[in-house]
């Protein structure tokens, strides 16, 4: 198992990265193939390859993950594979490549392979836009789905998850010479600022909610008034009303100077799992860990 996570964990895998993506589906579809006995299909999507095995039968129980990481290519020269301590670290270890790996070897071990499907994706970490049909066509096709994410604190199951959505905030001004003539341009960055600072107000803890501004852009030269600001906003919520109150928020957003305007892109790409979807199977989960 450790020889083949670290297969997988040396082939760098960034979201979005095609090349990257086809070479880990690749690498992902040969350790299957070897240990599982069976090939997998390789499904291919403009966010690059997913790869589907199935063990034959009437579809039964399906696990789910994926094989693109938040880690951009050359983090594995600063973090290489390695193993110290009873610990195995890495890019994409945790999340999820030691899941993919534990699933595989977890369905060899099975004396009965018949009915159990298994679906890596390559777009989770970006919404998991081009592999949401296949996920939903596959799961509705079994009885039972389990996803090999990172458990929590103390290796506790999760049995929900928040609705998550990714917003691109464009603020668009109006560029002129900085030194020049500053008064004849409109600053977009002044005027994201404003907005991060509103946006920034629209979380609210108390009910689950986390509305965070994490990655911005702006202006074209240090001597440029910025005609151009774009925010990138974070949110995770637990409830669909908060889903439906923090669009509105967002899609309400008006600027502040009258010659700067906003434009909204993005949104929710998953809606909030509650705990209900899974009471049935959790209590089957925790049966079969104590045996």
């Amino acid at each position: 198992m450790l020889a083949d996570l670290r297969r997988l964990v040396e082939v760098e895998s960034p979201s979005r990265d095609l090349e990257a993506l086809n070479t880990s589906a690749r690498a992902l579809a040969e350790v299957m193939g070897r240990v599982l006995g069976r090939e997998p299909r390789i499904v291919d999507s403009p966010a690059g390859p997913h790869v589907h095995w199935t063990g034959g039968g009437e579809p039964r129980v399906l696990i789910v993950g994926h094989h693109d990481t938040v880690f951009p290519k050359g983090a594995l020269a600063a973090r290489p594979f390695t193993v110290a301590d009873g610990r195995v670290t890495g890019p994409g270890v945790f999340d999820m490549k030691a899941g993919i790996v534990q699933a595989i070897h977890g369905v060899a071990a099975l004396a009965d392979r018949s009915g159990v499907e298994i679906l890596i994706t390559s777009d989770e970490e970006v919404g998991s836009v081009h592999s949401r049909d296949l996920i939903v066509e596959r799961a509705k096709a079994c009885g039972a789905v389990l996803v090999l994410e990172p458990s929590a604190d103390g290796g506790a199951l999760k049995t929900g998850r928040k609705g998550t959505g990714t917003f691109e905030v464009r603020v668009l001004g109006r560029a002129s010479h900085a030194g020049l003539e500053p008064e004849k341009g409109v600053n977009s960055l002044v005027e994201a600022a404003a907005q991060v600072l509103r946006i920034a107000t629209f979380g609210d803890a108390a009910r689950g909610t986390t509305v965070t501004p994490t990655v911005a852009s702006a202006g074209t030269a240090d001597n440029v008034v910025p005609a151009l600001t774009t925010v990138y906003v974070d949110v995770r919520v637990e409830h669909a009303d908060e889903r439906e109150r923090v669009d509105r928020a967002m899609a309400n957003l008006v600027a502040e100077h009258p010659e700067a305007s906003i434009e909204l892109r993005g949104g929710f790409n998953r809606p909030p799992m509650p705990t209900t979807a899974s009471e049935s199977l959790f209590p089957l989960a925790l049966r079969a860990a104590a045996e």
